[in-house]
C-alpha cells in the first residue's frame, strides 16, 4: 500500500481536528510570544504533524494487534501527556509547596500546603529545563538528583503582573544553598555554617556524617518562604524589634510573634495548645528553682506560677491577659542577645542581634545601584558579587577590592535584591543570618492554603486542620 500524499492526509482531516489544532496553536503561539524567544515557534511544525499530517507515528501502538501493547502504551501515552502538562503548569503558572518549619507562624503553620502563584511576579524560564516535574531536586526512594545539569538556561523572567511588594510572603530558593552536603541539605546547618564550625577539610574527610559536597543550580535549591520586609534600593535597620525603612518605623505584622518567658496561672494543657496553634516543639518548661525565683522577682510576682518559654503574638498576649491566664512576661531578647555573633555579615555584624540589626542602616542592592567598595561594603556585598553576580574569584586585600583580577573601587549591581524575614521573629533563619535574596531566586507568592496537617497529632486527633483549608495565605497583606 503506497504512502499517502500530503494532500491526501490534509483531505482526510475532520473539521473538529482542525479546530483543536487551531486552539492549541494559538495557545502555543501566545506562550512563545510571552517567552520572547521566537525560535520556539518552530514547534508549530511538530504540532501540525501531531494533529494534522501524522508523518511521525506517535500513535503506532493503536494499530497493534497485541492488546497488551495497546493497554500498556495507552497508559504510557496518558502519563506522558499528564507529565508534560504538569511541567508547564508548575514552571509557568503555579505549584503547591509545603511549609516545613515554624518561621512564619502564626501567619502560616508548619504542615500548611500552599498554592504558590508564579505568574504574579512573572515565572522564571527553567534554568535546569530537564527535570522531573513532581519533585524538587531529589527523586524519592532513589535519592539521586531529579534533574540534569545540562542543558541549562541563563536567568530570564517572563512578564508578570507586578514586582515583589513590601509585606508580600514570598517563596524563594535558599541563596546560601548553592553548595550543600547531601546528608544535611534540609537542616538549618547549611554549608557555610558547617565550614565555620568544622572546616572544609574535615567535611570532605567525613562523608559518612555530611554526605557528598554538591553544587545546586539556582532553581534546584531548597525552597524557603518568608515575608519581604525590605525592597531593592531601600535602607533597612532593626531597632528593638522594629524595622526601619529609610528611617521610618514599619508596623509589626498582626501575626508576628516573639519568644517570651511567661508566668501562667495554670499549666499548659492540650486545650491551650490547640487554642493558639502552638507547636509543642516551641514550648519549653522552666523547671530550675533558681530560674523560677529570678523570673518571679523580675516580674514582681508574689504568688506561685507556671513558667514557660514560648512564642507569642500580640493577639495571643491580649487574649491571655483578658482571661487572667497571663501573670507576667518578659521578652527573651531582653534577657540575652539572641543571635549575637551569628548575624550576617560575619565581622561587621558581630554585635548585631535578631532584634537590633543593621547598625545605622544597610542599603539593599538594586539593579544599577553603584556602591563604593570599602571594607564594610565588601563584608556586606561580597557574597552578592561573588556568588550571585558570577564573579567567583573576586576578593578584598590590603584595603582594595579585586574583581575579575582587576582593582575595583566601585561595583554596580546587575540584579535587584530583597530582605526577607519570618513572622516568628525569634525563631526564623532569614536575611538577618544569611543576607540578601537575589531576584533570580524568587519563585512566587502563596495565594491560598490548600490543606494543613499537624504533624504532632494523630489522624483522629486533629491532624487535619479543617479551619485552614482554602484560606488566604497572607491575611496581613
Amino acid at each position: 500500500m503506497s504512502e499517502k500524499t500530503f494532500k491526501e492526509r490534509i483531505a482526510e482531516i475532520k473539521t473538529t481536528r482542525w479546530i483543536r489544532f487551531a486552539a492549541v496553536a494559538a495557545i502555543y503561539t501566545a506562550w512563545v510570544a510571552w517567552l520572547g524567544n521566537w525560535w520556539w515557534i518552530l514547534g508549530l511544525v511538530l504540532l501540525f504533524d501531531i494533529y494534522i499530517t501524522g508523518y511521525i507515528p506517535f500513535t503506532w501502538w493503536k494499530k497493534s494487534k497485541n492488546p497488551a501493547v495497546r493497554t500498556v502504551m495507552g497508559w504510557v501515552d496518558a502519563i506522558v501527556y499528564a507529565l508534560v502538562l504538569v511541567y508547564f503548569v508548575f514552571a509557568f503558572i503555579g505549584q503547591n509547596y509545603m511549609i516545613p518549619s515554624s518561621s512564619l507562624e502564626k501567619t502560616l503553620l508548619t504542615g500548611d500546603y500552599l498554592w504558590v502563584n508564579k505568574f504574579v511576579y512573572g515565572p522564571r524560564v527553567p534554568m535546569t529545563p530537564v527535570h522531573f516535574p513532581l519533585v524538587h531536586n531529589k527523586l524519592p526512594w532513589l535519592g539521586c538528583d531529579s534533574y540534569l545539569d545540562a542543558p541549562s538556561n541563563a536567568y530570564h523572567r517572563l512578564a508578570g503582573l507586578r514586582s515583589v511588594e513590601a509585606g508580600d510572603i514570598v517563596v524563594f530558593n535558599f541563596p546560601a544553598g548553592d553548595t550543600i552536603v547531601t546528608l544535611l541539605e534540609e537542616s538549618p546547618e547549611y554549608y557555610e555554617l558547617l565550614v565555620e564550625r568544622f572546616g572544609r577539610d574535615y567535611i570532605k574527610q567525613h562523608p559518612e556524617t555530611f554526605g557528598e559536597i554538591k553544587y545546586r543550580p539556582v532553581d534546584r535549591r531548597v525552597n524557603f518562604v518568608k515575608r519581604a520586609v525590605g525592597l531593592p534600593g531601600q535602607r533597612l535597620k532593626i531597632v528593638d524589634d522594629t524595622i526601619y525603612i529609610n528611617g521610618e518605623a514599619q508596623p509589626m505584622p498582626k501575626h508576628a510573634q516573639h519568644n517570651y518567658i511567661v508566668a501562667l496561672s495554670a499549666p499548659i494543657t492540650d486545650e491551650f495548645v490547640r487554642r493558639f496553634d502552638i507547636a509543642l516543639s516551641d514550648i519549653q518548661t522552666v523547671e530550675q528553682p533558681d530560674q523560677i525565683a529570678a523570673f518571679s522577682s523580675m516580674m514582681g510576682l508574689t504568688q506561685p506560677a507556671n513558667f514557660y518559654a514560648l512564642p507569642l503574638s500580640q493577639g495571643m498576649i491580649d487574649a491571655l491577659e483578658a482571661d487572667g491566664s497571663l501573670l507576667g512576661r518578659v521578652k527573651m531578647n531582653n534577657l540575652w542577645a539572641l543571635g549575637q555573633g551569628s548575624m550576617y555579615p560575619r565581622g561587621l555584624a558581630d554585635n548585631w542581634t535578631v532584634n537590633n540589626w543593621g547598625g545605622s542602616g544597610v542599603l539593599i542592592p538594586a539593579k544599577g545601584t553603584t556602591v563604593r567598595l570599602n571594607e564594610a561594603a565588601w563584608q556586606l556585598y561580597n557574597r552578592c558579587i561573588r556568588n550571585y553576580e558570577n564573579h567567583p574569584e573576586a576578593y578584598f586585600k590590603d584595603g582594595q577590592a579585586y574583581i575579575d583580577g582587576k582593582p575595583a573601587d566601585n561595583y554596580t549591581f546587575n540584579m535587584d535584591y530583597y530582605f526577607m524575614m519570618g513572622d516568628n521573629r525569634d525563631n526564623s533563619q532569614d536575611s538577618r543570618f544569611w543576607g540578601f535574596v537575589p531576584e533570580d531566586h524568587i519563585v512566587g507568592t502563596p495565594m491560598i492554603v490548600l490543606a494543613s496537617f499537624d504533624g504532632e497529632r494523630g489522624l483522629f486527633d486533629g491532624k487535619l486542620r479543617f479551619d485552614r483549608m482554602f484560606i488566604d495565605a497572607n491575611p496581613d497583606k
